[in-house]
């Protein structure tokens, strides 16, 4: 079994800011990185004409750990009731240097 996973996010900017403060120091997060940027076809707010802000959060997490992060993110960025964004885990990294 691998050590480390990749989880990811790509929601609302305003939601992500406040997660990734909530959840990027939460045990088992190794390390955590949050990127802001402009969409067009996956919000319905629109502060930009055709595009919407948005963000990107990206975390390397323990194995172990990956169920508890992954539930709190969720919660953090309020994805069951926005229905706007995705979370996603990705395969399992072999290595964290």
């Amino acid at each position: 079994m691998a050590k480390y996973i990749q989880i990811g996010a790509l929601v609302e900017k305003e939601h992500g800011l406040e997660a990734y403060n909530n959840v990027s120091t939460s045990n088992g997060v190794v390390y955590a990185l949050l990127e802001t940027g402009r969409s067009n076809d996956l919000f319905s707010e629109k502060q930009f004409g055709e595009f919407g802000e948005a963000a990107i959060i990206t975390m390397i997490v323990e194995a172990k750990q990956k169920s508890q992060v992954l539930e709190n993110l969720a919660e953090n960025l309020k994805i069951d009731n926005s229905e706007e964004g995705f979370v996603f885990e990705s395969t399992a990294l072999l290595r964290c240097s």
